[in-house]
């Protein structure tokens, strides 16, 4: 792992930087929006947006790295993130709500961006390096827990105006991104994968792989983005914890969304893509239950813990699952519905929770993620019984 090239190890920094953007939003956007919203049930709304916005980037940004290649879309999209964190210091400053989700929403081309990562690295190493490569850029997201949520408490209160300083600070973590970024040397010329399949879509969406795979995914990210995006409103806007406590919590969650990912090859190994997935399912059951019983600091604690690790083990168990529904060349065209599917869903995830915890409860939202959890459930007990036939 040591032995990797200078490529990946730039990307494990950029991804550490570009991935903070997503973090200090789902910690900050929710409280911002509960402060400029007209009405509390669209606080979490710029959350929603940056989740839309990364969902209708996705194709655009493969296209234009297929004209002008990675590394240019990379610092684009640097400069681009920085301009928009500006839109974000003007709407607050102005207290212009329908702005800062605005720009919240054009963010979402930086995350889609930022997905392009993990491909980058892989082409920069041999066939024996790619799963070491993943996962040494995977640690991004770890650092990215604890960079996203600092930045965001420590420049809080330095200016009159709050959270102007956290976001003054995200701009410059951008900056430092564009420079690591100009020693980044594209390995191969990228070009889009073309697609000279002959069988129609439909063909390859109904097939019990994909049906399962996008399934796993889309659930896991729907229930970990609903409950996460309420999480800081019900937390810090209504319980009253504070700042510093939600910021625990939210790490502790990213932590557990991503340090699983070093071993989940051992996992797969020693008991299988389909029973990693329901045991994924099994951890979000205990997440709502443990959230439920109490609005105690721990029950935080081991719900968001528990729904990251879920999450893990449904959208990885997902991924490796999608590839034996589509052939080679084929890949664009199902990795494109898959993504437009689960980033969709998790959008309308986001969007939804503000309004489910204001105008219901903390409780309603967890329980409104059970009957998803069950229908998944039987999804996966299906699948597994008809691979044990």
């Amino acid at each position: 792992m040591l032995t990797l090239p200078k490529n990946v190890w730039i990307l494990t920094a950029c991804q550490s930087l570009f991935m903070s953007l997503s973090v200090f939003m789902v910690f900050v956007a929710g409280i911002i929006g509960s402060e400029l919203a007209p009405t509390k049930s669209l606080s979490t709304l710029p959350v929603a947006t940056i989740v839309v916005g990364t969902a209708l980037s996705v194709i655009p940004v493969i296209r234009l790295m297929s004209i002008y290649g990675r590394k240019k879309v990379f610092l684009s999209a640097c400069i681009y993130s920085i301009i928009l964190i500006g839109l974000c210091i003007v709407s607050i400053a102005q207290e212009i709500f329908f702005l800062f989700s605005f720009a919240s929403f054009c963010l979402g081309a930086t995350v889609a961006t930022m997905m392009q990562f993990r491909f980058a690295a892989i082409e920069s190493v041999s066939q024996e390096q790619r799963a070491s490569a993943t996962a040494v850029v995977l640690l991004g997201g770890l650092v990215s827990a604890f960079l996203g949520t600092e930045i965001a408490t420590f420049g809080k209160s330095i200016l009159e105006t709050e959270f102007i300083g956290s976001f003054l600070l995200l701009a410059l973590l951008f900056i430092v991104a564009f420079i690591l970024m100009t020693f980044f040397e594209p390995v191969v010329e990228f070009k889009e994968q073309m697609d000279r399949s002959k069988r129609p879509l439909m063909s390859i969406i109904q097939q019990g792989s994909f049906i399962v795979a996008v399934s796993a995914a889309t659930t896991g990210y729907v229930v970990m983005s609903f409950i996460m995006t309420a999480t800081p409103v019900s937390m810090h806007v209504m319980d009253g914890h504070s700042l510093h406590n939600t910021k625990l919590v939210l790490q502790s969650h990213v932590i557990a969304m991503f340090l699983p990912s070093l071993f989940t090859a051992y996992i797969v190994r020693f008991i299988g893509l389909t029973r990693m997935m329901l045991i994924g399912v099994l951890l979000m059951f205990f997440s709502v239950f443990i959230a439920f019983i109490s609005h105690a600091l721990a029950n935080y604690w081991w719900s968001l813990a528990l729904l990251g690790l879920g999450w893990n083990f449904l959208f990885i168990g997902g991924t490796n699952l999608l590839p034996q529904a589509y052939n080679e060349n084929e890949k664009f065209k199902a990795q494109s519905i898959n993504d437009f599917l689960v980033f969709g869903f998790q959008a309308l995830a986001a969007l939804s929770a503000g309004w489910f915890v204001f105008n219901f409860s903390w409780e309603v939202v967890l329980l409104s993620v059970l009957p998803l959890l069950i229908l998944q459930l039987i999804v996966l007990l299906w699948w597994f019984s008809k691979k044990t036939n």
